[in-house]
């Protein structure tokens, strides 16, 4: 099933690879116009080169999630390439695997600060620019991306777990906020299963070699056993469920979290 953006304009933080590069993609094959916020400025502009070649209108904005003038500038600079925001995707996230025995100070702290304080600083900027009065000021769709994480208990990712389950809440104050205030901006989570992208791969890695399974094969193996659906996230599955919460397809939904995971986190 399609879900048409054309016309829409789209915010994508984390957007040089993975899942938000596929996020990206799917978005711009739905019509709509869209820039990729990153760190990773030579990577981003690639995935911003690819999807032009491809006959999508996208740009590239340089963004530290966690630099609050940054993103009043980054939106800034999206809405003036694209000519508006409607759509923002708050995928930009970090996960150091430890066993809590065993955590770092500072491994915390870059999980809080991308994580949650990124989250937070999207949704300020995004309703900022969105709601009645703003830079864009017709309203949109906020898609703030947790974690299968924040619904289980994972050995080895309690603080990333942690993150993500404030992901979650922020999400639906959030939406409780823009509703009352008359913002018109819809705000929901996805909570992705494990996806075989390279942060993927690192945790199955990770989880090995920190003493919970023989070799990632096995850590892989766990998971898809627990997974009605017999398999691991595919970026597909979770690039078209945030098409579909930025469409008018969900023009009733927020404050809701969907799972994308596979059964995994029920």
């Amino acid at each position: 099933m399609s879900y048409d953006l054309a016309g829409r304009k789209a915010l994508v933080t984390g957007g040089a690879r993975g899942l938000g590069a596929g996020m990206a993609a799917a978005l711009t094959r739905a019509g709509a116009a869209v820039a990729i916020a990153d760190v990773r400025d030579d990577l981003g502009k690639a995935t911003v080169e690819s999807l032009r070649e491809s006959g999508a209108t996208a740009e590239f904005v340089s963004l530290d999630v966690t630099d609050d003038a940054q993103w009043e500038r980054a939106v800034a600079d999206t809405c003036d390439a694209l000519g508006g925001l409607d759509i923002l995707v708050n995928n930009a996230g970090v996960e150091i695997t430890s066993l809590i025995t065993e955590l770092d100070p500072d491994d915390v702290r870059t999980m809080l600060e991308v994580n949650v304080l990124g989250t937070a600083l999207g949704l300020k900027h995004g309703l900022r620019a969105m709601r009645p009065g703003g830079i864009a000021g017709n309203g949109g769709s906020i898609i703030n991306i947790s974690s299968v994480a924040a619904t289980i208990a994972w050995p080895s990712i309690a603080v990333y777990s942690a993150t993500k389950s404030a992901v979650d809440r922020l999400t639906r104050v959030a939406a409780t906020e823009a509703g009352k205030l008359g913002y018109g901006v819809r705000v929901n989570c996805v909570y992705p299963g494990l996806v075989p992208t390279e942060m993927g791969a690192r945790l199955a890695q990770d989880v090995a070699d920190v003493g919970l399974f023989p070799d990632a094969q096995a850590a892989v193996a766990s998971v898809i056993e627990q997974t009605p659906a017999g398999r691991l996230g595919e970026v597909a599955d979770m690039a078209d469920a945030v098409v579909f919460l930025a469409s008018d397809a969900a023009r009733f939904i927020t404050g809701a979290g969907l799972p994308v995971d596979g059964g995994m986190g029920m």
